[in-house]
């Protein structure tokens, strides 16, 4: 019977599958890190206090795509060319979702509205991140090359979770609360759609790579179909709920280390 445990571990074991899985994730990192940066310097001067956290945000998005890049050194590989179906941040932009990189390269200030847009988005991508990572903590915490790497990660992406709940409830006591449920709503449908679309393509090439049967293929296709229907149908509320997080100011101060 296929499990989310196992598929993973024959992509850990295979040195073309690794290369690509860690390629795919270093560049997403390396994506969000530069959006991150560009938004906290072009943060409107009423929301100057938030610039520290974003910018703790995009280092922390910088230093994971460093662990990949350097989980790929560990075993003598280099990173490969990411295939564009596979690309989630580039195909959440193209269906609108988030602040189009050509405002960000320009510099013009952000608009509050702007930022609510982007805390929004976010709050929908980091609720993803944040479910991948506890599933493959779970799974492979203990694992002896990856394992430390991805609790780094995961303790990161429950920080940056925490921080979106905490600014989009203080934003939505200040007038902002009908755009941040529309944005939710918006992001949240949209990236169901683009997630199951980029799974699709990811085993794609998973399966071209690790010489997966044709029958496999169909039923982690219908596997991935399933997992849409599901959300399409009303678990993609969970990542439009806001509630205030156990933890506050999640990205106050310096982001840390990567050392493992």
């Amino acid at each position: 019977m296929l499990s989310a445990r196992g598929l993973f571990e024959e992509i850990l074991d295979n040195d073309d599958s690794f290369r690509l899985f860690c390629s795919i994730a270093a560049s997403g990192e390396a994506q969000g890190g530069w959006e991150n940066g560009r938004i906290a310097a072009l943060v409107p001067e009423g929301m100057r206090d938030l610039a520290p956290k974003i910018t703790r945000h995009g280092a922390d998005e910088d230093k994971h795509g460093r662990i990949f890049d350097a989980l790929l050194k560990r075993r003598g590989l280099e990173p490969v060319d990411v295939p564009p179906a596979t690309d989630y941040t580039m195909l959440l932009e193209q269906r609108g979702i988030g602040l189009p990189h050509d405002k960000l390269r320009r510099n013009d200030p952000l608009t509050e509205e702007d930022v609510v847009v982007y805390l929004s988005h976010s709050r929908v991508t980091e609720q993803r991140a944040a479910d991948q990572m506890d599933m493959l903590v779970r799974y492979f915490g203990d694992h002896p090359l990856v394992g430390n790497a991805i609790k780094i990660i995961s303790a990161d992406e429950v920080n940056h979770l925490a921080y979106c709940h905490e600014e989009l409830l203080r934003l939505a006591r200040r007038g902002h609360g009908r755009t941040i449920h529309r944005v939710l709503h918006e992001s949240a449908r949209a990236e169901i759609r683009v997630y199951h679309d980029v799974s699709l393509a990811v085993m794609d090439h998973m399966g071209r790579v690790l010489g997966w049967p044709r029958a496999k293929s169909a039923l982690l296709t219908a596997g991935i179909h399933g997992l849409y229907a599901v959300e399409r149908a009303g678990a993609w509320r969970r990542m439009v709920s806001l509630s205030m997080p156990e933890r506050r100011d999640a990205l106050g101060g310096p982001a840390t280390a990567a050392a493992f």
